[in-house]
């Protein structure tokens, strides 16, 4: 099944900012821009009447707070910035945003957030009980992926950890790590040729060889 596409509400006064940050979002995979909005209570009518999946949203708005809004409504949201100061930064996460860019950023920047939310809501989809490693994992996508662990990527760190004591294919390994088949398939074949998980292939009755990763026994 394919995933659906996540539809942003991006909440900024400045109408020049705010479609900077729109078109970020379109250009992203996976997302489209549900509307733009200028004041709260645009915002607030958006949300009624068209259920956002995610919400850009920035503190100081004409009539209104923003991260008010993030408090008032349970849909998952990022705080997008200038205000560098302690209390207002704690005070959007303890609002429930994921995170907090500071504005002004690179594009980059929200484009790996958006990348992270996605892997994020993939993990933690569908209504079945979840265990506490998927927890820990959509955690760990949500605030790791723009910083690297143990000298990797968070994606290849992710994979590696769902090799830890299996040998699976690619397609298991993106099931676990929350990531697309192909890029499963492009960081293990990259990892396999330095080295780092090991790669064997599996003859079936038909059809070509499947490749099964693990990590080397130490």
């Amino acid at each position: 099944m394919k995933d659906k596409t996540l539809q942003v509400l991006v909440v900024d006064d400045d109408f020049r900012v705010a479609g900077i940050h729109a078109s970020i979002v379109d250009q992203a995979p996976g997302f489209s821009v549900l509307a733009t909005a200028r004041t709260v209570a645009e915002a607030t009518l958006h949300i009624a009447t068209s259920q956002p999946d995610l919400l850009l949203v920035d503190v100081y708005l004409p009539d209104g707070d923003g991260i008010d809004l993030v408090r008032t409504h349970a849909i998952d949201a990022f705080v997008l910035s200038a205000a560098d100061d302690a209390p207002t930064v704690r005070r959007a996460f303890q609002a429930g945003a994921l995170g907090y860019l500071l504005k002004p950023f690179p594009q980059k920047q929200l484009v790996d957030r958006l990348d992270s939310y996605a892997r994020f809501q993939h993990v933690l989809s569908g209504s079945a009980g979840l265990s506490q490693e998927k927890i820990d994992q959509g955690l760990a996508i949500l605030h790791g992926s723009t910083t690297p662990v143990n000298s990797r990527s968070a994606t290849e760190q992710l994979l590696l950890d769902a090799l830890q004591g299996q040998e699976i294919s690619a397609a298991e390994a993106a099931e676990i790590a929350g990531v697309s088949r192909a890029t499963a398939q492009r960081r293990l074949a990259s990892m396999a040729s330095q080295g780092v998980v090991e790669v064997r292939l599996k003859y079936g009755q038909s059809g070509r060889p499947e490749h099964l990763y693990s990590r080397p026994q130490l």
